[in-house]
């Protein structure tokens, strides 16, 4: 079953669009470079990590406002002097799901200093004439080398009289940022086939708060999760293949369809490269699982996230991403640690560690703190770019705390990975 895009909103595999001119608005914030904070971390975990990175982590801003900020993330375009932008989503306080409308920050000197936030017009939320609210959410930009452009994956919300989430009105969203004209395009739907291979509908399918891979000739391979039924809020996630030539993303095929028979499936994938193998990490409501592929479509059987002496890893019901280095594979996650059970769904702190790519295993003496605990959830929405061949970073915002006493000062929050030199 296929919705007609609400007004305003770019139907799949249509190019044409209606120019965006960049506004500068900004509501708790003087138009103004933000100051930053560097906070060096040294290895709070496992003494016996033989790691060679060094961490620093820094506060990019902090929501002052009716809102706050979240699923922030960030995308490097390569350059002399790299320059990043990072999208950011307003959200209500009481709840996750009250999303707004997003913003960017930029920095062209490496993070010292960052401009913004700045509305993005063309994405705001708006109401349809159906009366339903309608935004693009959880959202991922990553630099296309290929066309030149940043493409943003993501999902469509839809709130009811603008106040209930109506989730069957998830889809494929993305948008483009132009470097050259610093515009963002309109949201955009992604087409997808009417059925999938078991011969069931693409309900409800969206590609939020993932990971995805460009390969060098520019073939997406874009994780995405959709219902089969209706009926049963349960999730099946495959990796598509599509081309993007610039403006328009388009389906060309998939592989392997994942899921899970309990709870709400396998959602929320998460795929990489290392070495000539590809590597998906998905998030289930009780744990986490991981598969391995050849071509990244098609998949082993998923096998359950654990530690190398056989304990569960102990991540569960939130998001896992990777990080691929010429020498080792990384993931990213959070997990039940003993210490954390304040925290909303242990989403605190955030961990880095080896994955042995031959088990799918990760080794407990490489686990080091990224991103450290006080008291909010940092794994909701958190992403992981490449700044530089030496140094990799982890953006994530601060939301939902546990008690009132605890204050929330709602940080953007990044974490400096400094590679030592092979």
């Amino acid at each position: 079953m296929h919705l007609p895009p609400p007004d305003g909103i770019a139907a799949p595999a249509r190019a044409s669009e209606a120019a965006c001119n960049p506004m500068r608005l900004n509501r708790w914030f003087p138009r103004c470079h933000l100051g930053v904070l560097l906070l060096p971390l040294a290895c709070l975990t496992s003494t016996g990590s033989t790691d060679s990175f060094r961490i620093e982590q820094q506060v990019i801003t902090t929501s002052q406002g009716a809102y706050y900020w979240s699923q922030s993330r960030a995308a490097v375009i390569p350059g002399p002097v790299p320059r990043v932008i990072l999208t950011t989503q307003e959200i209500e306080r009481a709840g996750s799901h009250g999303y707004r409308d997003i913003y960017l920050l930029e920095t062209n000197d490496r993070g010292r200093t960052w401009s913004g936030p700045t509305l993005i017009p063309s994405l705001q939320r708006a109401r349809q004439p159906d009366g339903y609210d309608f935004v693009m959410g959880d959202v991922c930009p990553l630099f296309h080398a290929r066309t030149g452009v940043v493409l943003a994956t993501g999902k469509t919300f839809g709130f009811r009289e603008g106040r209930f989430e109506d989730r069957t009105r998830e889809r494929v969203s993305y948008a483009v940022f132009s470097p050259q004209s610093s515009q963002w395009s309109v949201l955009r739907l992604l087409a997808l086939p009417e059925v999938d291979r078991a011969g069931h509908p693409f309900l409800a399918a969206n590609a939020g708060c993932n990971q995805r891979y460009d390969a060098p000739d520019g073939t997406v391979l874009l994780p995405i999760r959709y219902q089969r039924d209706p009926k049963v809020p349960q999730y099946t996630t495959i990796v598509a293949r599509c081309t993007f030539d610039g403006e328009t993303l388009r389906y060309v095929t998939h592989g392997s369809e994942l899921t899970l028979g309990r709870d709400r499936g396998l959602y929320e994938p998460s795929i990489t490269r290392f070495g000539d193998r590809y590597f998906l990490s998905l998030r289930a409501d009780h744990s986490s699982f991981v598969a391995r592929s050849t071509d990244g479509l098609n998949f082993e059987p998923i096998v359950e996230w654990t530690f190398d002496d056989g304990r569960p890893l102990g991540s569960y019901n939130t998001q896992q991403h990777w990080i691929s280095r010429p020498d080792a594979l990384y993931l990213v996650y959070t997990r039940r640690a003993g210490t954390n059970d304040h925290v909303f769904r242990h989403r605190a702190p955030l961990f880095i560690a080896q994955v042995d790519p031959e088990t799918l295993r990760v080794r407990r003496k490489t686990e080091r703190i990224l991103v450290r605990e006080e008291g909010a959830d940092l794994g909701a929405g958190f992403g992981v770019v490449d700044l530089a061949p030496n140094e990799t970073w982890v953006v994530t915002s601060e939301i939902q705390p546990q008690s009132k006493s605890m204050p929330l000062s709602n940080r953007i929050l990044l974490a400096r990975i400094h590679w030592a030199a092979p």
